[in-house]
């Protein structure tokens, strides 16, 4: 769908919610603060506050802030989002790391951590980030770089009334149905599905990174317009930041993307951890 072409630049976004450490792989690893709201500017990390941005919507949109201003006010032939504490990573999980794994079905976290990586050791997990070398070669063969998708439970719709408001499921499926009625085969199937692609990260090529934001965007705001917000608190206040998850997961059932899943390395000590550099 999206044609192959020489990759010149590559511009991988790291969200961080506030200024905490860089984990340092060369200029295409861009640190960006989201939410920032004409914040005194850090050391090492561009602000979402500047240019066309929602960064006042932060609470409501979570990262997704972020991934506005970078639609907005950013150009480059390949464009990835991820996490301060989340990170691609195209490297086996090490044997020790697999025999912890087997812990997590005696303690029920095996379906919460699958395809993340938990450490608390960032000088061993550094150089095993994804590197745009890595990166290019992927893109080369495939569509796009996404997480591997979480395994719930429940079906999704199901995982979505038991925490959130299905009443915002609906909501999304009236816009799709007078909007993009050819959606919502995919709507269907995703919801009927347990498996969701979580933390609003992917890396795309530009086209199909433009064509996601523009759908994506259209919708949320739609849903922005008929929601009473004052009535989301708390956890709950990240509610575009939830819908965008299943958002994205439709489209790119919707549009078939030969991806690529890769697991996440997941840096669980993090606000403890000096900056590396």
């Amino acid at each position: 769908m999206f044609a192959v072409k020489n990759f010149c630049n590559i511009k991988i976004f790291i969200f961080h919610f506030r200024p905490s450490p860089i984990l340092s792989k060369g200029e295409e690893m861009v640190n960006l603060l989201v939410g920032n709201q004409n914040r005194p500017a850090e050391h090492g990390f561009k602000t979402d506050d500047t240019g066309d941005n929602i960064s006042a919507k932060n609470k409501y949109y979570s990262e997704l802030t972020g991934l506005y201003w970078i639609w907005k006010n950013e150009n480059s032939d390949i464009i990835g989002s991820t996490h301060y504490r989340r990170h691609f990573t195209a490297v086996s999980e090490p044997f020790f790391y697999k025999l912890k794994r087997l812990s997590y079905y005696l303690i029920g976290l095996h379906k919460k951590r699958f395809g993340l990586i938990y450490t608390g050791n960032p000088k061993f997990w550094e150089e095993k980030i994804l590197s745009p070398a890595e990166i290019k070669e992927i893109l080369n063969e495939y569509e796009a770089i996404m997480p591997t998708r979480r395994k719930f439970k429940y079906s999704i719709k199901e995982h979505y009334r038991r925490y959130h408001n299905l009443e915002d499921l609906k909501a999304i499926e009236r816009i799709l149905k007078e909007d993009y009625p050819a959606y919502m085969t995919s709507f269907e199937k995703v919801l009927e599905g347990n498996r969701l692609f979580a933390n609003n990260m992917f890396i795309l090529k530009y086209d199909a990174f433009n064509e996601l934001m523009t759908w994506l965007f259209d919708i949320l705001f739609k849903l922005e317009k008929a929601f009473d917000l004052h009535k989301y608190t708390g956890y709950q206040e990240r509610i575009f930041g939830f819908l965008s998850e299943r958002l994205i997961t439709i489209w790119i059932e919707h549009h078939q993307i030969n991806y690529r899943e890769l697991p996440l390395i997941y840096f669980k000590k993090f606000k403890k951890m000096k900056s590396l550099k």
